[in-house]
């Protein structure tokens, strides 16, 4: 069972893409960082808020990424 007090850091991150079927940011460094976040429901909280802001505009997009997987791959933690 996962330690309740363990923190799975979440990256919330987005930017105008160069092609909507394509992950490549037409510009690095207008990146949007938008935070770290200690569980993945605040940062889906974040993330969403993000993308409902941006909406009128299809080639941006905001990604949740699961920090804590790459600072410990051998985590099975579903979030």
């Amino acid at each position: 069972m996962a330690d309740p007090q363990k923190q799975l850091l979440h990256l919330v991150f987005g930017g105008e893409l160069e092609n909507v079927a394509d992950v490549t940011f037409k510009d690095l460094d207008k990146l949007d960082i938008v935070g770290v976040y200690p569980n993945y429901a605040s940062a889906y909280a974040a993330w969403k808020a993000k993308a409902q802001g941006t909406v009128d505009n299809a080639h941006m997009r905001y990604f949740i990424v699961h920090m804590h997987r790459l600072l410990d791959p051998d985590d099975n933690a579903p979030h």
